[in-house]
């Protein structure tokens, strides 16, 4: 793993934390949550505060994240809102964070230039002891507060000034406006700095988790599922109709179908559908040259045609069914008929311009194990699971190829890959003008006598 952090293909946009002013205020906030403190005197931290060096430091890479039932977080600077979320336990957990410090970021940025904000996102499950629990878990709650209260001493003074200018005896009670003026100390002035925070509620919607060796959970559909990653058989009875495993393909593809989840690279728009055609044939190549032991050095494009004529008998159905489907799409073949109990088909998908676009994306890199940039972009977390297992050429081929061409343009390839253009069938466009044709006619102006 130690290529991948150096390329910084892991552990990569997070903040340093080097101040010690800002590494006593984590600590403070780590003690508020957690009782623990680290002895670092520099680190990184990810959107929610967690840092792979103080989870190495204490041995618990779950530190903030008991059980990966309840996320804590630890707010050091508005800024962690562009940092990805390290060791995911559910999928709709960095959108939360994400969005949560946007709507609110006037006012954290206020609270952490002070001091850090601690929290925790709060659901209606406190432990998950079947997988039919993950079926309760509706709405994410954003809890939090700076270590010295700053939150709750401004609703304590909300309260106490709506009671002071409400009651009759208001302006003559003492006790009160003593009481006011020492909450205001700790508070700061609510007039001149509001720190309410709003939207702090979230749908939880469908969603994928990394419990119970993985599951995609789509209750939201007009064609409700669980799809397991593993086994279906030990998942027991699920509150929604249908439950597959990966190896349900034809079950998989008509969901896909009937929920209108996905779309082939060939019908998508706005895409070179050939070229990714053959980069995801690349990939089946160096999978296959790693697997015989191969040199995978310096490769280019030339010597990967090489390998795939000199090896054909050793390349995987998949290769081939993509190989016919680019040949019909460079037009110099007929259609292949490519069905979901092929190897291909899965790789021939990407997801439709829908609202579960980035979790239909995440399940078709669960389908398609050769794959390995869709998998990096789409499910980092399975991306490191399967690194570990390649032979060191490989893994040293696939670091240089996402360093050289992904990691200098991330956005660009990701529009690439995955962007969809507007849908012109549902752009209200402005009515046109009438030419001179609808104004006069097909034969000119008739002049009348």
């Amino acid at each position: 793993m130690k290529r991948l952090i150096q390329k910084g293909l892991m552990f990569g946009d997070l903040v340093h934390v080097a101040s010690p002013a800002l590494v006593d205020r984590y600590n403070r906030a780590l003690d508020h949550l957690t009782g623990k403190q680290t002895e670092l005197a520099d680190f990184h931290v990810d959107i929610s505060g967690y840092s792979p060096e103080i989870g190495d430091e204490l041995n618990d890479h779950l530190y903030l994240n008991h059980n990966g039932v309840y996320r804590q977080f630890i707010l050091l600077t508005t800024e962690q809102k562009h940092c990805p979320l390290l060791h995911a336990k559910y999928s709709t957990n960095h959108e939360i964070l994400e969005r949560f410090i946007t709507a609110n970021e006037s006012q954290l940025f206020a609270l952490t230039a002070r001091d850090a904000v601690a929290g925790e996102l709060e659901n209606s499950v406190f432990t998950l002891t079947t997988p039919a629990d993950l079926f309760k878990i509706r709405k994410i709650r954003v809890e939090c507060d700076t270590t010295d209260g700053a939150l709750k001493h401004a609703d304590e003074l909300a309260q106490m000034v709506d009671r002071f200018k409400d009651e009759d005896d208001g302006w003559f009670d003492d006790v009160l406006i003593a009481q006011m003026i020492e909450t205001a100390k700790k508070s700061g002035d609510l007039t001149r700095n509001p720190i309410r925070l709003k939207e702090t509620e979230f749908a939880q919607g469908n969603y994928w988790t990394a419990h119970f060796g993985g599951l995609y959970i789509f209750p939201e559909l007009g064609h409700p599922a669980a799809i397991a990653a593993g086994g279906k058989e030990s998942l027991g009875r699920l509150p929604v109709k249908y439950v597959f495993d990966t190896g349900d393909r034809n079950r998989i593809a008509k969901f896909f179908e009937y929920n209108d989840l996905t779309e082939t690279i060939i019908e998508a728009r706005g895409i070179d559908s050939a070229a990714i055609l053959r980069q995801k044939m690349d990939f089946i190549v160096i999978d296959a040259a790693a697997d015989a032991g191969l040199d995978l050095g310096g490769l280019t494009r030339t010597d990967m045609r090489r390998l795939a004529r000199a090896h054909a008998d050793r390349l995987p159905p998949e290769y081939h069914g993509l190989h016919d489907l680019l040949r019909w799409a460079e037009g110099g073949g007929a259609w292949p008929r490519i069905s979901s109990e092929h190897p291909a088909y899965f790789y021939t998908l990407r997801a439709a311009n829908t609202p579960d676009a980035e979790l239909t994306n995440m399940l078709l890199a669960e389908l398609t194990p050769l794959d390995f940039r869709q998998t990096f972009i789409c499910h980092k977390e399975l991306f490191y699971h399967r690194y570990m297992q390649w032979p060191d050429t490989k893994k040293s081929y696939v670091a240089e190829f996402l360093e050289r061409e992904y990691q200098v343009d991330k956005a660009g390839a990701r529009e690439a890959l995955f962007g969809h253009e507007p849908d012109m069938e549902n752009r209200v466009l402005p009515a046109p003008k009438p030419d001179l044709i609808e104004r006069v006619g097909p034969w000119g102006s008739v002049r009348r006598r």
